[in-house]
């Protein structure tokens, strides 16, 4: 969720963006929701979307810009699940895919998520990135399918290391790239903002990492 995210998509030709992506974009300036995902997590969102072989998950729907970013870029006979838990935004996203029988948006608490694990993409935007005092972060073991992808938005590009949050080191940030369960790298989209991107490590049969697999 970026802070002017939905203002960003206004220099991007609007011809360029999928039908979708024009449709949940509309519902947010509709509704003054100004945190959409910026256009540059968009694309990326897309791309990934098309690796995932059976089911996407996010947290943190909005108006569902992200979510129809993904929706866009994902193969079809894939299913996707987004969490939001303002319950206006949820009605407003679950129109916005009312003609996707394939996108679902649940209203709830982050954790909802967990009902439909695991996925070959998670993008957490809002719960369970452990940014915030009391946002315990997912478990990636548990939520994605071995080799599956979890995503990490809204980050400033780091400068060195360790990376800085208000000049201490980040932990969150910290968390993601030094998790045991995951392979991370952040990823600059902007000069202003960055992505971490991990993959679940698999495992051989003996519990050792095995990147042959």
């Amino acid at each position: 969720m970026s802070i002017s995210g939905t203002d960003a998509h206004a220099a991007t030709d609007p011809a360029a963006l999928p039908p979708l992506v024009r449709r949940a974009l509309a519902a947010a300036r509709r509704h003054d929701f100004a945190h959409a995902c910026r256009p540059e997590q968009g694309r990326l969102l897309h791309a990934l979307a098309g690796g995932a072989r059976e089911r996407i998950g996010e947290t943190g729907t909005g108006c569902g810009v992200g979510l129809a970013w993904l929706a866009s870029g994902a193969r079809e006979g894939v299913r996707l699940f987004s969490v939001e838990r303002d319950a206006e935004r949820a009605r407003v996203a679950a129109e916005v895919f009312a003609d996707r029988p394939e996108v679902e948006v649940i209203h709830g608490d982050w954790r909802r998520i967990e009902e439909h694990c695991p996925y070959d993409l998670l993008v957490l935007d809002g719960g369970g990135t452990g940014k915030t005092p009391g946002d315990d972060p997912a478990d990636p073991a548990r939520l994605l399918t071995p080799g599956g992808t979890m995503v990490i938005d809204d980050f400033t590009p780091a400068t060195g290391w360790p990376p800085l949050h208000e000049g201490v080191p980040d932990r969150a940030r910290l968390h993601w790239l030094e998790h045991v369960a995951l392979h991370t790298v952040e990823l600059r989209l902007a000069e202003d903002l960055a992505t971490l991107v991990g993959t679940r490590r698999r495992l051989t049969s003996t519990g050792s990492s095995a990147s042959s697999e």
